[in-house]
Order: structure tokens, then C-alpha cells, then sequence
């Protein structure tokens, strides 16, 4: 098909011969693939960005110490098949073996490259495996290494072995609303308490909030609509990402959460800028916390509470889901506050809360009632 189009008279091209530079549209000039290599670094989470630097500086040091020369872009199949070979743990009749010889295992923990000696776990070898397969894909001539057959099968056979041994991947530990309750009391009347109580509960009540979504919030995100109650419009996140104005972007804060941020707002006066802060060694207000923070101030509560698990940031996220399972709330209502689009991934923790609740478990106990 020919379309007819003006802006290709004779009077137009002459002004632009000097002052726009003709494009193939067969490949990318170097300019238009910095601006795109631009874009998708600012649409990039900082987390996102700092697990694939952190994975690309590993495959960088393994590819080095194996190979004796600097990795280079595409990868060959066979190196990536010795990296899955060299970090998946298989049966053997000596017991379980990988084949990443142990002083090389050693130089790559000494150099922080790898934080302990020993076998990488399955779900960090995926991840390795899944930045390498993406980097590719964002430059269309490279040959995707991962997307060969024999990587494929492999990679796929790997996490059949290990789940054929039961070893599968572990959340982290809920925190329920009586284990909430048990951090909650940790906090004193400090502006370090003040802040820790509003963050924990906030973070939990308004629906399982991620780190990242905690330490972006700002003062202006808030409207207040009560003495002790808030409504605060969620931006980009996890879920979404380009931050699409949808229905339930806007989360309540009441109740005790209400209280705890109230509290926090009138202890600190203030009125614009991130909502969650660090804080000096004198009182004094400092810049935004970063997301690591949130997992630091969990962590550090469950140690003042005593409490013995796994606990992390996103432990506010599972233990809401499991909470609302075993107070029988919807999964409907649950995920329009937690955000999440996949019913699969909301699905464990919500039948980890309702299991001892179903009614199908107690079919004994209840006897026939068409009787």
C-alpha cells in the first residue's frame, strides 16, 4: 500500500538537509538506542536495577575465574550450560555435588561476589539465569543463549530434581495480626517508635503494602478524612509499573493504623515531602528511608518481640493475605486492597489463613444435615 503524503513535497526536504539527519529503518541509530537504553533504565524500579547489576556482576566474576577472559555479549550456550552444571546441586552416590570447583567458590566470596560458600539456592540461580535471558533480549541481534533447546531442557530438568526432592522455594513468614500485635507493642513513644508503629501498620491495615511502596509515599499522597483517618493514592508499582490511574489505586488508613499515622504527622509537623524519614542521632529529620529500612525495622521488631521465624518486609504483605483468608474475608475484597492481578500468586497465603476455617474440613464433625 502507498500512501500520498505532503510532508515529502519538494519544498519541504531541502529545509531539512542540513539540520535532520536521514534514519535507516532497518537499525537503530546509535542515538536512538542510548534513548532507548535511557528509557528503560529510568522505567526501571531502583530494586530491580540493583538485583540485575548484582546478578550481571556475578555472571561477570564466574565467567572470568572460569574462563580466564571477560564475558562478552552473546554468552555461548555451553557456558551457560557449565553455569547451571557448576551451581544446581544433583544426585550423585556420594550425596548431592555441583561442579563449581571450591577455590573458585572461595575467591568469589572473599571478592563479595557471592555471599557464602556453598550451593546457590534454586531460586537465585533462576534469577541469574532470568536477568542473563533478558539482557539478551533487549538487544534483537543477539542470540538468546537461554532460549536454546539444550539450556531449556536443562534449566527445566534442574527444577524438577529439586522439587522431586522436596526442596521448594520458601516464603518468608507471616505476620499475622496477633504477631503484628506482638511488634506493635515494641514500639514506644519515640519519634523512632511514632514512625516504626505507623510503618508496621500502615504497611499491614492497608492492604499488604511492599517495601517500595511504603518508602515512596509522600505527605501529598494523603487526604485526610477524619481526625485519624486517611486515604492515600497508590502510584507506580510492582503491579503497575507505567503507574495507570485504575479504580482501586486509593487505600484506606483507619483504625489503629489511622492512629499510628496521625501520631506520627503531629509529632513531626510535616506537611510535604516523603512521609517516612530517616532520623538522626539528635531527633532531627533526615531524608527518605530507602526500602531496605522497612525489612531492617521488622526484623529488629521481631527481635525486641521475641518473636523466632523468617520475617522480612513482605512479611506485612503475606501475614495481611493470610489474616484476611482466616477472618473469612473475600479474596475479591482481599486483592482489590493488596493490588495484586494474579489470583495464582495471592492464592498460597490466602489458603494457608482459610485451611483450619473450611467448612469441607470439618464434613465429619458436622454430620449429614439433609436429615
Amino acid at each position: 500500500m502507498n500512501l500520498d503524503n505532503d510532508a515529502l513535497d519538494d519544498d519541504t526536504l531541502p529545509a531539512l538537509a542540513n539540520t535532520v539527519a536521514v534514519l535507516n529503518p532497518d537499525a537503530l541509530a546509535p542515538m536512538t538506542q542510548q534513548a532507548v537504553d535511557e528509557i528503560l533504565a529510568e522505567g526501571t524500579s531502583a530494586n530491580t536495577d540493583a538485583s540485575y547489576r548484582a546478578a550481571l556482576r556475578y555472571w561477570a566474576a564466574w565467567f572470568a575465574l572460569r574462563y580466564r577472559k571477560p564475558l562478552k555479549f552473546p554468552v555461548p550456550v555451553p557456558a551457560v550450560i557449565q553455569f547451571i552444571v557448576d551451581h544446581a546441586q544433583r544426585t550423585t552416590a556420594d550425596g548431592l555435588r555441583g561442579e563449581l570447583p571450591a577455590a573458585l567458590d572461595a575467591i568469589l566470596v572473599e571478592k563479595k561476589y557471592k555471599a557464602k560458600i556453598g550451593p546457590m539456592a534454586l531460586s537465585t540461580l533462576n534469577h541469574r539465569l532470568s536477568v542473563l535471558s533478558s539482557l539478551h533480549n533487549r538487544s534483537p541481534e543477539l542470540d538468546n543463549p537461554c532460549q536454546s533447546p539444550a539450556v531449556r531442557d536443562l534449566i527445566a530438568r534442574t527444577r524438577r530434581s529439586y522439587a522431586r526432592r522436596g526442596e521448594r522455594p520458601k516464603g518468608k513468614a507471616a505476620l499475622t495480626r496477633e504477631l503484628l500485635e506482638q511488634l506493635v507493642g515494641t514500639c514506644d513513644d519515640s519519634l523512632k517508635g511514632l514512625r516504626d508503629r505507623a510503618i508496621l501498620l500502615l504497611g499491614w491495615a492497608s492492604g499488604g503494602r511492599r517495601r517500595s511502596e511504603i518508602v515512596g509515599l509522600r505527605v501529598e499522597d494523603l487526604k485526610r478524612i477524619g481526625a485519624d483517618e486517611f486515604i492515600f493514592e497508590l502510584g507506580a508499582s510492582k503491579t503497575n509499573q507505567s503507574g495507570t490511574v485504575k479504580a482501586d489505586d486509593l487505600k484506606p488508613v483507619v483504625g489503629a493504623a489511622g492512629v499510628a499515622l496521625a501520631d506520627w504527622l503531629a509529632a513531626t509537623g510535616l506537611a510535604s515531602g516523603p512521609l517516612f524519614r530517616q532520623i538522626g542521632k539528635n531527633g532531627n529529620l533526615r531524608g527518605a528511608l530507602s526500602a531496605s529500612a522497612v525489612r531492617t525495622i521488622v526484623q529488629e521488631r521481631c527481635l525486641l518481640a521475641g518473636l523466632d521465624g523468617d520475617f522480612s518486609a513482605h512479611s506485612l504483605r503475606s501475614g495481611f493475605v493470610t489474616e484476611a483468608a482466616k477472618q473469612q474475608i473475600s479474596l475479591g475484597e482481599t486483592m482489590a486492597l493488596t493490588g495484586h492481578r494474579s489470583i495464582p500468586s495471592v492464592m498460597r497465603y490466602f489458603r494457608a489463613g482459610s485451611v483450619t476455617t473450611s467448612k469441607a474440613a470439618k464434613l465429619f464433625d458436622e454430620g449429614d444435615k439433609t436429615k
